[in-house]
């Protein structure tokens, strides 16, 4: 696994819906309409993080979900984020 390059991370912003790159993460919020909601979410999430052995940071503020994608094992970017926040919007 390679860490992505600027250039690479600007291309794959571009494939990615509404997230942000803030400081070596990409970070996307969600809305819901309740408390219940938003954790249901997230738990469909862990299940996807499971799966692709990708863990993310994820914050929760009644019916806000935030989550933060970043590889630590290159300290940056890599396919690893873009693939589940590519999975994320998917059942978002």
């Amino acid at each position: 696994m390679k860490k992505y390059s600027i250039i690479e991370i600007q291309a794959a912003m571009k494939t990615l819906n509404n997230w942000i790159l803030y400081e070596d993460k990409i970070k996307k919020q969600f809305q819901f309409k309740d408390f219940s909601e938003a954790l249901a979410f997230i738990v469909r999430i862990g299940i996807l993080a499971e799966k692709q052995n990708h863990h993310p940071e994820l914050y929760n503020v009644y019916n806000k979900v935030t989550i933060a994608l970043t590889t630590h094992d290159v300290n940056g970017l890599s396919d690893k984020d873009f693939l589940l926040a590519t999975s994320i919007d998917a059942i978002s």
